[in-house]
């Protein structure tokens, strides 16, 4: 699953599109988007950026498991 944004939270700060490393997050106006949800990585650099708590992954049972 990739990187999930609650846009209630989302201040438009662009620090998570700024620091994605695959360019996966855009901007549409003041709200962060996942404009590329296939390829992200799960590698976390947007949600450890984010001051707000606007980003989070949910990561499936059989992942966590391996």
């Amino acid at each position: 699953m990739p990187a999930v944004i609650d846009a209630k939270k989302c201040n438009g700060c662009k620090l998570c599109d700024l620091y994605c490393p695959l360019d996966v997050i855009h901007m549409e106006g003041k709200l962060a988007v996942v404009r590329y949800p296939e390829e992200c990585w799960h590698c976390g650099a947007c949600r450890q950026e984010c001051a707000r708590g606007a980003i989070s992954f949910t990561f499936p049972w059989a992942m966590l498991a391996a």
